[in-house]
């Protein structure tokens, strides 16, 4: 179950590029989070899951629009300019923003030993970037999925108070619903663009995005979290994401990956690993 949630996320990123040519970021968003929106409400009626209540609306309301409808808006103008190996090294740093985020909003406890993987994360990033600058200018692609690996990382933080009331689904479910509201005003430019010639394969894409990593990757998730002994032995798997990425990128649309990118990415790896290391020897 976790692989097929990691093999999902990591297809997202070349899907999403090969999306792009036919369709602007703004849709693509648009069209996945309406596809995830309407299985999950599907879902939710039949599984008869409970209304939220008004006192965390507000709460649900910033994580649909920050982890969600900034994200996928960030997400996909970076990847607009960046190859998939590389968008996904830069988005799965998103653990060591969350980890800062957490100290100081959430005034959670982290060990000194876990601030060493942190920096050797950030070395990674710092590779990964100069591997996209040419000459003295940065791609302003790393600028955007920089901007939506916070995004998600204010995401992780908000959601946490939400998981102390609410179950993974129910929470997933108010969260994708509520972005996918703020994507509504986005319909007169999906409608513009659907009379376009856009070959029938952009259009499945799109929808399978919604299906698989914004719907059915997340219940898969959820699962396997509810079986595994430890959560490390199921998060371990997203450290998968960034190579899958990369080489479906390669095989699928023919991308090449400079060799400084996958260093870097490799050093992220590294880095989160070492923190996750760390962090549970200091506990025992």
């Amino acid at each position: 179950m976790a692989m097929f949630s990691v093999l999902s996320w990591a297809a997202n990123y070349p899907a999403t590029r090969y999306a792009l040519q036919y369709y602007s970021p703004s849709s693509i968003a648009a069209l996945r989070l309406f596809t995830s929106a309407i299985i999950l409400i599907i879902v939710g009626v039949a599984k008869k899951i409970r209304p939220p209540d008004k006192k965390d609306l507000p709460k649900i309301i910033a994580c649909g629009f920050i982890g969600i409808f900034l994200f996928n808006i960030f997400l996909n103008i970076g990847a607009s300019y960046v190859v998939s190996g590389v968008g996904s090294f830069i988005i799965n740093s998103a653990p060591v923003f969350t980890l800062v985020l957490s100290r100081f909003f959430l005034k959670e406890t982290v060990k000194p030993a876990c601030w060493i993987g942190v920096l050797v994360s950030l070395c990674g990033l710092v590779t990964v970037m100069l591997s996209q600058t040419t000459g003295f200018s940065l791609n302003i692609g790393v600028v955007f999925l920089l901007l939506a690996a916070i995004a998600t990382s204010t995401y992780n933080v908000i959601a946490r108070s939400l998981l102390k009331t609410y179950t993974f689904f129910e929470s997933t479910t108010y969260c994708v619903t509520a972005a996918a509201a703020f994507f509504l005003t986005f319909i007169p430019f999906i409608i513009r663009e659907f009379p376009g010639n856009h070959p029938l394969s952009a259009s499945l894409i799109i929808f399978l995005m919604g299906v698989f990593p914004a719907g059915l990757a997340y219940l898969t998730w959820a699962y396997a979290l509810s079986k595994a002994e430890k959560t490390t032995h199921v998060a371990v798997f997203l450290y998968l994401t960034p190579f899958i990425a990369t080489l479906i990128g390669f095989f699928w649309l023919g991308e090449f990956i400079y060799i400084l990118s996958l260093i870097g990415g490799a050093v992220i790896i590294g880095g989160m690993v070492l923190t996750n290391t760390l962090g549970k020897s200091q506990k025992q």
